[in-house]
């Protein structure tokens, strides 16, 4: 039973914190899991932030295969709310300053350790995704499509985040085709589109989204 992407991008959305397991360099052949905060970029991959010194970073420069895994949103029964495992290749890289910003808005507590020099970002190229999205409904994604590469640009975004700033009731975090991610009462909330909206729609998808209560 394939899952629809959209169901995995809402999910990586409403939650800040997942875990990531590695293959051990310490005890080869076994996993090794660390719960730590990540932030999707626009093509729905996630981005962590981790320091040379974790064992999980050194793992991952061993062998970059890892999953994660995310979910249930906050308050929700782990037995019966939606989780899913991410299944890629996660690999350092340098952020380009627009999705450092980005990276800032959710995780604002990360510019401290940006500051130390010792961290950089890593991000996972994700094969494909486990999802449980209630009883009876699991299974994979299926390798990630044209659709979910969809995305907007960061200037794009950041001008749809300044439209709104003054209006929101709470603090914005991101935008994305599917969606706009607030912070409410310290916690990440996430709010759905009907669907996939492009570029000319998403200012009264927005709007509509901020309507709701």
């Amino acid at each position: 039973m394939l899952i629809p992407h959209q169901q995995a991008i809402h999910l990586l959305h409403s939650v800040a914190h997942g875990a990531l397991a590695t293959h051990s360099a310490h005890y080869p052949g076994y996993p090794f899991a660390t719960a730590l905060p990540f932030v999707a970029d626009p093509w729905q991959r996630p981005v962590i932030l981790i320091s040379g010194l974790a064992e999980h970073t050194r793992n991952l420069q061993g062998d970059p295969r890892a999953s994660l895994l995310v979910g249930p949103p906050p308050g929700v029964d782990p037995q019966t709310g939606a989780r899913m495992t991410l299944v890629g290749d996660t690999r350092p890289f340098d952020a380009e300053p627009g999705l450092v910003r980005r990276y800032l808005r959710y995780l604002p507590d990360a510019e401290r350790y940006l500051e130390l020099g010792d961290f950089r970002f890593y991000r996972m190229e994700t094969r494909d995704i486990r999802l449980i999205a209630g009883f009876g409904r699991m299974g994979w994604t299926g390798p990630r499509d044209t659709g979910i590469d969809s995305h907007l640009t960061h200037d794009d975004e950041e001008n749809l985040l300044t439209i709104f700033a003054d209006t929101a009731a709470t603090r914005l975090l991101g935008i994305d085709p599917w969606g706009i991610d607030l912070a409410v009462a310290g916690q990440r909330e996430r709010r759905e589109f009907p669907g996939h909206t492009p570029l000319p729609a998403l200012e009264e998808a927005v709007a509509n989204a901020l309507a709701l209560r």
